[in-house]
């Protein structure tokens, strides 16, 4: 199996969620029933990188996907040198939703690839609308490495994981 060069928004219609597996039950689940129903509601924007040649059903297996979506945290569970720096209103954020890669590219650098591209996407939406960092919940201890390869800090425990934050400041040094 071979990947396209370009990421495109899902499109339930043109790629193929059912196949998607990256030994992830949770994540499975979102690309394959969640994803399509978020970004119609407008909660979020999913982004997958097909695969080069289509299935018998014409529609292209997804080798890994994104998920993105405006969010907000409180300043308190900032660090303290930054918090006070910050307004006492929430802070404007977005948010990396998912981050999946098909189990049978794990290994080959797909989950950097997309998070530099999740990144510099973000990157240019901030130009428009402000956020003052990136945040990602972490669902395994993997993925928190993974996130702190990438500068990824530490955030706060939210709904029994770990969040991590990467600040606009940091991004604008890879793309500015």
């Amino acid at each position: 199996m071979s990947w396209s060069k370009k990421f495109e928004e899902l499109d339930k219609n043109k790629h193929d969620r059912s196949s998607f597996d990256c030994a992830e039950v949770a994540l499975n689940t979102f690309i394959q029933t969640q994803a399509a129903k978020h970004m119609q509601a407008g909660i979020s924007r999913t982004m997958v990188l097909p695969e080069k040649i289509s299935l018998l059903n014409q529609k292209f297996p997804i080798c890994l996907f994104y998920s993105i979506a405006p969010s907000s945290i409180c300043r308190e569970t900032l660090p303290a040198q930054l918090e006070k720096k910050l307004p006492r209103y929430p802070i404007h954020v977005f948010l990396l939703a998912q981050l999946a890669v098909h189990k049978e590219f794990h290994g080959s650098g797909l989950g950097k690839a997309s998070l530099i591209k999740a990144l510099e996407y973000l990157w240019q939406v901030n130009s428009h609308m402000r956020a003052y960092a990136i945040v990602v919940d972490c669902l395994t201890d993997s993925s928190q490495s993974f996130y702190s390869k990438f500068g990824f800090e530490v955030l706060c425990e939210y709904n029994g994981r770990i969040r991590m934050f990467l600040p606009m400041k940091t991004v604008a040094q890879l793309f500015s």
